[in-house]
């Protein structure tokens, strides 16, 4: 039940990331060239997510166990999963494209913003609800 409930805060990250990704294209790329807006983004958009989390899902969620804090970082991470995929396949962009995004030589850090997804609810219940 806390997975459902914690739905709301995962849906705050989806304008956050298309932000920061407005971010990246048009004021990063131009001012610290397009090799470092990546990698930069992607710091970004963790932090983005952890601080979301950190401030959100105690408000959103009164009480839960760390088994209830895995199970909502692995529902988020399989969301962002589906919905990277599915926005990027309507937007035109092919399996190939999307799973370059997971190539940490490419500096992307995509990964980085999964491990968040997914860790941020179990460190927002160790040192928020301890």
């Amino acid at each position: 039940m806390n997975v459902l409930k914690s739905l709301p805060v995962w849906l705050c990250f989806i304008p956050v990331a298309i932000l920061n990704g407005g971010l990246r294209e048009y004021v990063l790329a131009k001012t610290i060239g397009e090799e470092w807006a990546l990698p930069v983004s992607g710091i970004i958009l963790s932090v983005c997510i952890f601080l979301i989390t950190w401030l959100l899902l105690p408000r959103t969620i009164k009480a839960f166990t760390s088994k209830d804090g895995w199970l909502i970082g692995i529902g988020w991470a399989l969301l962002t999963i589906a919905f990277e995929f599915a926005a990027g396949l309507a937007g035109g962009s092919t399996v190939s494209e999307l799973l370059a995004a997971y190539n940490l030589l490419s500096g992307n850090l995509w990964l980085l913003v999964l491990a968040t997804t997914l860790l941020s609810p179990i460190v927002t219940k160790k040192y928020r609800f301890a």
